[in-house]
């Protein structure tokens, strides 16, 4: 059996050889392949000998044993010195002999040896000169290879985490009892006249230059602290919505005795000056903010926020829920009252968040679920799950007669089967009616499943001015503690929805549970909005705390009064300050899920349309784990994150750099646990190999300090060496005078990174010598001539940096490199640089050569190239640092086509010349993208979108693969064919036509209405035809060559005639010469791109997709009803006052004009 496998073996290896060898004379017909070999050669030692020279990488190389091998004898200036405490010494107390050579050469890690023991081994070799233990005894004191501890890194992250998260809570309480007790002590006076600060009033000035009402002089300043806004960090100020009066008498009283914030507020900020905003949200409407600034309507003149509905807010006041929506879609909906319920449908969904569920139900003489995929069951009210039924709201359509006993039956059914299972909230269940009316009370239905205990909560909302059914749907939310509202005009649709919440609330506010809340990582359009706050690099994303507010006073204990919530902004940002991103490595990585596994923080989270854009995608807050750790397809990871666990993981993962253009294939180990205290968790990766590993040294804190002090040298930005953040006078240090006075004890105050900080100043000092060696290439004027190399720069895993400049700076050609606008060049708060990922996975001792896709084309382009510094000659050895080049794209070409111009032939007569028309010649990276062509419009092209019929042959024979990649954050296009009013009402400006369109209805008895809709229905006829980016899934390609192929020739057969080519590897790069034979057309070949294709789900995989629900933590806090409570607060009809009428009657005439 063996024998006969053998000979089929080497028969089907013969017919492979015999392919190849017959590819081979064809191709060596045209393309001789040893041409091609000397040109790749000549090309290869050039590029090469010049990024080794400016970059410095073999000194650096040299310089790195040096310090771990000093040698004997030498006393110029230049003397190595082995670290000692108080100082360096000289090298002459080195061991005699030739070892530093030998070190040099040093020999291979042995099979199944680590990687402290081969270095220790390598010190310690005999054939290194003679025994020398003194000198041992002191490198191994000094110098030192470490393997990082995961689980322990992970173990001091949280508890770091959890220290700040602590802080912030702590400040939040002290709102939440100051806030008591100030509504203790008051009491309300309706005929209250108070002067308050308005947020948007404030320095307000009327036509004779006097301050308006509610405005006053305010004092601002600009803070950096707080993105540079002008803010008064003395006092707070108040923001009422635009449709609320801001002097009613209930507002007033509020605001009056919340003025005892201000003390805490500023207390809290001495305590703590990491602290963002701290405010207040009333359960009156106002917003109470700290500290002040002021607010700018949109050019509408309106200020859509509302506090009570944002997510903080909402969490803070109720406990989870299942809701069933009840809509009635008989015959008498029709027009207004249809159009009015779906708004108050999807406001309800507004106040839904993660941790509740729900579903919709329309009605009529039949059930209609509205997503009838959901027949049966809730689904999780997250964002993608509520835009869905947004979507569908329009296709609502009224007619027949409404049969409301077995929609309530349907729902109870639905409701106690899901809570049964354990797999909705298992907290408070509600069933919301929308409604025109109820013939009767439907005591029956309520008897059989919901009496006695009345678990399920009735909030009936009555559409139209009608009240002939008002006392059977008031009747309905009486028995069941629930809350009847009317709603006769869109405008009242806000106010009358919120009113459920403080309902739910109550079982919370009478066991007086202040439960802490923190929601997931978000952005706030609206404040953004009304600061006019403009991020340069995008918006910043934030968790906020919250805790719900209560009334204490004994008369009202069981009425169960929210007075409303209080919260404090953490911005994410602060939370990566606190990850050790220099233990993490290259490619490590720190990430926290939320109770549900949306990401708190994660590099490859993309919360944006488009980097450096404002514009945020619809669903960025809720971004699974999964969707990036794509590659755990049992969600292994996300489940033991989710339920808190503290574990390990290990898996093959593809992770893009480059925008998303390039790949490297890893393995990393995962390390997971909780943050106490918190819905979260937090993990980090770590590649495996030199990724695991982290290279130690000591030196004198004088010799650190002085070469760091360099002005060649900088730190990460967004890397805390010191936090400077913590004490207001030491805001204005920078990283390296704050190391400074810590190091010297002039601020023992300061906290520092001790560990951290003595690895900044051994890479300080082992990378001094390149700051005179860059300089003496600099000023030598035979270098360099042609001014080809621009920058030359070096990092260290410890975020130091050192760059050099060979050109003036007004001359470089990519003026972008190496600054805060490079956000893919520089040490990041998540990242390392893109030239030292590469470098680090490019084999040892060569460059990685490439064009940022930025400056790609123009004639500014550039060409970087980079190489690690390692310790030992092995891939699994640490990366000490990284250095690397920037040259002008036309000087890296000109080598290029000089070295195609050579050839063996004694004449001069070339058998074949990259300038002939018969051929063409590329340099192509290991990646398939082109640096040089004679087409210069194809310079940082894919190369198969040049060459398809090659690149398919390359991918047939094995010399790139394409690797798979998924994108579950993707957008693609879609044809936006008709208007979703559901969607329009969600638009600031359209919900603000449609309120006053209803004000002018409700005043005006419809006489404007028909001119309102026809200028909505004209408005809704040009949005058609446009295209819109939705949320999609995609699936996209990446190639990467394969390193055991250097060289290999091809012949491709096109319409009759064969066209050969040659693939040469350039020695010591990533890079690759192709030759291909013009002489034969094959552009009838398909191309090979990299082009997304969305991944298209039948309607049976969508509803698969809608009803499975990933492992989720239930919150551990729950508060569905309470013996206490006083049912009998059950609502009432409601309409627009008299002076919000007045305060909106300016903007309803200013909008007309129009």
């Amino acid at each position: 059996m063996r024998g006969n496998w053998v000979i089929s073996h080497m028969c089907t290896t013969g017919v492979f050889l015999l392919w190849i060898s017959l590819d081979v004379v064809r191709s060596q017909q045209g393309i001789p392949m040893s041409v091609v070999k000397l040109w790749a050669s000549a090309f290869g030692g050039e590029i090469k000998s010049i990024s080794a020279k400016y970059s410095g990488s073999q000194l650096l190389q040299k310089e790195l044993w040096a310090i771990t091998a000093p040698r004997q004898g030498t006393n110029s200036s230049s003397d190595v010195t082995t670290p000692v405490k108080g100082g360096r010494i000289k090298s002459s107390t080195a061991c005699p002999g030739g070892w530093e050579e030998a070190l040099m050469r040093g020999s291979p890690r042995r099979y199944g040896e680590s990687i402290q023991t081969a270095f220790k081994r390598r010190l310690q070799s005999p054939g290194l000169g003679g025994p020398c233990p003194e000198k041992y005894k002191a490198l191994e004191k000094s110098v030192r290879v470490e393997e990082i501890d995961g689980v322990k890194l992970v173990k001091n992250l949280a508890v770091k985490m959890e220290e700040m998260f602590r802080r912030k809570s702590e400040a939040t309480r002290r709102l939440v009892e100051a806030a008591e007790e100030a509504h203790s002590q008051h009491e309300d006076n309706p005929d209250l006249q108070y002067e308050y600060f308005n947020a948007v009033l404030i320095n307000e000035v009327d036509e004779e230059g006097n301050n308006v009402e509610l405005g006053g002089e305010f004092l601002l300043e600009p803070n950096d602290h707080f993105n540079n806004l002008s803010v008064n960090l003395s006092l707070s100020v108040v923001q009422v919505p635009t449709n609320m009066y801001n002097k009613d008498p209930d507002i007033l009283n509020d605001v009056y005795w919340s003025e005892a914030l201000n003390k805490v507020f500023v207390d809290n900020f001495e305590r703590d000056p990491t602290l963002t905003w701290q405010y207040f949200g009333s359960a009156k409407g106002f917003f109470r903010q700290y500290p002040g600034v002021k607010w700018h309507p949109d050019e509408h003149g309106v200020i859509g926020f509302d506090s009570r509905n944002r997510k903080w807010y909402i969490q803070a006041a109720t406990s989870p829920k299942d809701v069933i929506i009840l809509v009635d879609v008989s015959g008498s909906m029709k027009g207004l009252r249809l159009t009015i319920a779906r708004q108050t449908v999807a406001s309800i969904m507004d106040t839904l968040g993660d941790d509740d569920f729900f579903n919709i139900i329309a009605y009529n003489q039949e059930i209609h679920y509205v997503e009838p995929c959901l027949n049966g069951t809730l689904v999780r009210a997250d964002m993608t799950n509520k835009e869905h039924f947004r979507e569908h709201l329009d296709k609502l359509f009224a007619k027949g007669i409404g049969l409301l006993g077995e929609a309530l039956t349907e729902a109870f059914k639905i409701l106690s089967d899901f809570n049964q299972t354990g797999r909705g909230s298992v907290c408070s269940q509600a069933i919301m009616l929308v409604t025109d009316g109820a013939t009767e009370m439907y005591d029956d239905v309520f008897e059989k499943y919901n009496w006695p205990e009345r678990k399920v909560r009735i909030f009936p909302y009555l559409i139209g001015r009608e009240s002939a059914f008002a006392d059977n749907l008031k009747w309905m939310a009486c028995a069941n503690k629930g809350y009847f509202s009317q709603i006769s005009t869109l405008a009242d649709v806000q106010e009358n929805v919120m009113r459920y919440l403080h309902v739910m609330s109550r079982p919370k506010v009478i066991d007086h549970e202040h439960d802490t809340v923190w929601t997931e990582a978000y952005v706030d359009s609206a404040l953004s909005q009304a600061y006019k706050l403009k991020h340069k690099s995008g918006v910043s994303l934030t968790t906020t705390v919250a805790m719900p507010v209560f009334s204490t006073k004994n008369e009202t204990k069981n009425q169960g009064i929210l007075l409303g919530v209080v919260g404090i902004d953490i911005p994410l940002q602060e939370l990566m300050t606190l990850i050790p991103k220099h233990m993490l490595g290259i490619h490590g990585y720190a990430f926290a899920i939320t109770n549900n596994g949306y990401i708190l923080t994660h590099p490859d989270l993309r919360p944006l349309y488009q980097e450096g854009q404002k514009r945020r995608k619809p669903n960025y807050s809720s971004v699974d784990l999964s969707e990036v750790e794509w590659e755990d397809k049992d969600d292994i990871l996300r489940n033991a994150m989710v339920n808190r666990r503290t574990g390990t993981f290990s898996m093959e993962v593809k992770k893009t750099v480059d925008r998303g253009r390039r790949v490297l294939k890893m393995h990393n180990d995962y390390y997971y646990t909780d943050i106490k205290g918190t819905p979260f968790s937090v993990g980090v990766a770590l590649s495996r190999g030199h990724g695991k590993y982290f290279f130690r040294g000591n030196v004198s804190v004088e010799a650190g300090l002085r070469d760091l002090e360099q002005p060649d040298v900088a730190l990460a930005d967004e890397w805390t060496y010191c936090n400077t953040e913590e004490q207001h006078e030491h805001r204005h240090l920078t990283q390296i005078q704050a190391i400074k006075l810590f190091m010297t004890n002039r601020r023992p105050h300061l906290k520092c990174d001790r560990e951290l900080i003595k690895e900044v100043l051994f890479d300080a000092v082992v990378t001094a010598p390149l700051e005179a060696y860059w300089t003496g290439l600099a000023l030598n004027k035979s270098e360099n001539s042609d001014k080809g190399v621009e920058i030359t720069f070096l990092g260290t895993r410890t975020g130091l940096s050192r760059t050099n400049l060979f050109v003036p700076a007004e001359q470089l050609s990519n003026q972008d490199f190496l600054t805060a606008e490079d956000k893919e060049g520089v040490f990041n708060a998540d990242h390392f640089p893109l030239w030292y990922k590469r470098a680090a996975e490019q084999v040892p001792g060569t460059f990685v050569y490439s064009i940022p896709f930025s400056t790609a084309v123009g004639n500014k382009s550039v060409v970087l190239a980079s190489t690690a510094i390692q310790l030992l000659d092995d891939r699994k050895s640490p990366i000490v640092a990284a250095v690397g080049i920037q040259m002008k794209l036309e000087f890296f070409q000109r080598k290029f086509w000089t070295a195609c111009r050579q050839c063996t032939a004694l004449d001069g007569n070339c058998i074949i010349s990259c300038d002939s028309e018969d051929i063409n010649c590329y340099l192509i990276d290991n990646n398939g993208f082109i640096l040089v062509t004679e087409e210069q419009s194809q310079t940082g092209l894919f190369f198969g979108e040049v060459e398809g019929a090659v690149m398919n042959k390359l991918l047939q024979m094995g010399s790139f693969k394409r690797i798979t990649l998924y994108d579950y954050q993707a957008l693609c296009r879609e044809y936006a064919g008709n208007s979703d009013s559901a969607r329009s009402l969600s638009d600031p400006l359209s919900a603000v036509k449609w309120l006053l369109t209803e004000l002018i209805i409700f005043l005006l008895e419809f006489n404007f209405y028909s001119w309102w809709n026809i200028d909505l229905s004209v408005k809704a006829q040009r949005s058609r035809g446009k295209t819109m980016m939705v949320p999609c899934d995609t699936e996209y390609p990446a190639f990467v060559s394969e390193r055991t192929i250097k060289e290999t020739t091809g012949n491709i057969e096109c319409d009759g005639c064969f066209r050969s080519f040659v693939i040469q590897q350039i020695p010591s790069s990533n890079l690759f010469m192709v030759v291909v034979d013009n002489k034969c057309d094959c552009s009838s070949a398909p191309l090979v791109t990299m082009d997304p294709i969305e991944i298209m789900y039948n309607e049976s995989l969508k509803c698969d997709r809608l009803k499975f629900q990933k492992d989720r933590k239930k919150p551990e806090s729950c508060h569905p009803f309470h013996p206490e409570e006083n049912a009998m607060e059950c609502g009432s009809a409601t309409c627009l006052c008299g002076p919000l009428m007045a305060a909106l009657l300016p903007l309803i005439v200013s909008a007309i004009s129009r």
